[in-house]
């Protein structure tokens, strides 16, 4: 689909990845961009449609679809990353996969039927290098997102027939507030937000953001014990 023109609703708008996808999209000529998040007080930029969401509550969700009604677009990026364990606290599991799975998949069935009414469009999953790894510190994130990229996939079949592209983008870590604590290499916001939009114009089911994904993805296919080796 072309960019020039849509009308965009970004989950997590108000900072990071997703207000990165914000100034993309209107760089882009996109025609209408729906800004969201939970508190639409932090978004102020006079270009786009506030509009408040929280994808962990089912009647947010749905008053969203029907406030975006015009959508052709639907770029799931809210995301949270706790420092949650698969072994410890349940509730602090279950927030993680409340947000980062529940969330988007919350987010394209209501959505599906509003692209299906205009003319199929696109849906955008941002997801991580850690659908495919864990880490000592990253066991419900990665849980939680790996369930998200199964999705994904299951997203794509599904919606095909209606002639929804669905787009699925893995990263490492990326220059934002939420690795602020992290030394090492990282991605531009704004130069994934750029690669994944040309996946939705180009029609690319998958968008491998930084060469960590590409080589873990890459790692998939060996011995795990190489993929983890010096990770544990």
């Amino acid at each position: 689909m072309r960019i020039e023109g849509a009308t965009a609703l970004v989950t997590g708008a108000n900072r990071g990845l997703g207000k990165a996808f914000v100034e993309e999209l209107l760089a882009r000529g996109a025609a209408k961009v729906y800004a969201t998040a939970r508190d639409v007080s932090t978004i102020t930029d006079p270009r786009v449609t506030p509009l408040e969401l929280d994808i962990t509550e089912p009647a947010s969700v749905a008053a969203a679809a029907r406030a975006a009604a015009d959508a052709d677009l639907v770029v799931n990026n809210a995301g949270i990353a706790t420092g949650a364990s698969v072994l410890g606290d349940e509730n602090d599991l279950r927030r993680e996969l409340e947000t980062n799975f529940f969330g988007p998949v919350r987010v394209t069935r209501a959505f599906a039927p509003v692209l299906a009414a205009n003319g199929g469009g696109a849906v955008v999953n941002v997801l991580s290098v850690l659908s495919w790894l864990s880490l000592p510190s990253t066991g419900g994130y990665s849980a939680a997102k790996a369930a998200a990229w199964a999705a994904t996939n299951a997203q794509r079949v599904e919606l095909a027939g209606q002639g929804t592209h669905v787009v699925g983008v893995h990263v490492g870590y990326l220059d934002t507030e939420m690795a602020a604590h992290v030394d090492g290499p990282k991605t531009s916001p704004d130069r994934l937000a750029a690669q994944v939009l040309d996946a939705v114009e180009a029609g690319e089911p998958e968008v491998l953001g930084d060469d960590l994904s590409r080589q873990v993805k890459a790692g998939l296919a060996g011995d795990l014990r190489d993929l983890y080796a010096g990770r544990g």
